[in-house]
């Protein structure tokens, strides 16, 4: 049984292919000049799971004078009066369906409070709510579909994670990067190392990721994605490189797996490698392995433009070690009706003005 078999498999090696396709037919032009005559003073990136995620990637990886903001739409949906109450940011919601509950919802609460913001949707189906769906105005939309090789068939968000997260950075990144062939190169070459070190590796028992800035949550979508291609089977943490010290670090027992992405920075590089050296010493049983700048991957020009290249590492093992496990590696929960790829269970309230 090889992993071709599974979708997921397909739908990640697919990605440097899928980056090179899409960045002939990204308008960043257009969508920089409408950004820039929406003259946000606050910009709301808003999804749920892995979708928030990239929101936190980006929040925390931008540099500009405009103040960008992760807020989940999980929260939104919760709490629409007390986030919304006097807001009018631009907002930027990703989805990957573009129909869950509370990519509904969220859409809900900006119409009936925040009509006049103005909203940027993100979503890899043409046919979902992000798509189609159009506010009362008097804010302005746009929508970005992305090829429908994003729209990902597997149970685990993999080229619709790294594609909406390229997509959001060539837009909002005031450097002017948009380096997606270059990246594309890099994922090619990576990914048959990403696989032998999957492979090489014995079924972990338990696995921290760490990084610093944006990278922080890049672990993040790490964590997640080890654990739940692996059906929860395989504890999972992450951290920053710096926090881990202040208690987090009791999670490691002896055969635990530590990942740690080193970032382009060469500030907070100094502190990951300083936590790598100490971990090292302290965990001796204990495989620890640096992902990043200098380390398995080329320098680039921020750590933002490195985050796609890091998380592939994760969604690899997660598949690997999945069919290694004898799993379901298109949906990990088959059959125990308690998790599916577009959440259900979410019981929607009207949002009152």
């Amino acid at each position: 049984m090889t992993l071709e078999k599974w979708a997921t498999w397909r739908e990640l090696m697919a990605q440097p292919a899928i980056w090179r396709a899409w960045a002939d037919r990204l308008d960043t032009t257009d969508l920089k000049d409408w950004v820039a005559d929406c003259a946000p003073e606050q910009v709301w990136f808003c999804g749920a799971g892995s979708s928030a995620y990239i929101g936190e990637i980006l929040a925390a990886g931008l540099d500009a004078q405009t103040i960008y903001r992760a807020v989940p739409t999980t929260d939104i949906v919760a709490r629409p009066h007390a986030l919304l109450h006097g807001k009018t940011p631009l907002v930027v919601q990703f989805g990957r369906s573009g129909d869950s509950a509370e990519t509904l919802g969220t859409l809900d609460a900006l119409d009936a409070l925040v009509p006049s913001a103005n909203r940027l949707n993100i979503t890899c189906n043409a046919s979902g709510a992000l798509a189609q769906r159009r506010g009362p105005g008097p804010g302005t939309e746009r929508v970005v579909v992305l090829p429908p090789e994003t729209h990902d068939a597997g149970f685990a968000m993999t080229s619709s994670f790294t594609t909406m997260l390229l997509s959001a950075a060539a837009v909002f990144d005031e450097q002017g990067s948009r380096p997606f062939a270059a990246l594309a190169d890099a994922l090619e070459g990576a990914l048959p190392v990403f696989r032998d070190i999957a492979q090489a590796s014995d079924l972990p028992e338990r696995i921290v990721f760490l990084g610093s800035g944006p990278l922080t949550f890049v672990a993040r979508e790490a964590a997640l994605k080890v654990m739940e291609l692996t059906a929860g089977a395989l504890p999972a943490l992450w951290d920053s490189a710096l926090g881990f010290r202040h208690g987090p670090k009791s999670f490691v027992t002896p055969g635990t797996m530590i990942v740690l992405f080193r970032s382009a920075d060469p500030t907070a590089a100094r502190y990951e490698e300083d936590l790598a050296a100490e971990l090292a010493a302290q965990f001796p049983d204990c495989p620890i392995r640096l992902l990043g700048a200098g380390h398995g991957l080329p320098q680039t020009s921020s750590d933002l433009w490195l985050a796609p290249l890091c998380v592939v590492l994760a969604q690899v093992m997660g598949v690997v070690w999945s069919d290694r496990m004898g799993l379901n590696v298109d949906d990990p929960f088959a059959g125990k009706g308690t998790l599916s790829r577009v959440v259900s269970g979410v019981k929607l309230y009207p949002v009152l003005r």
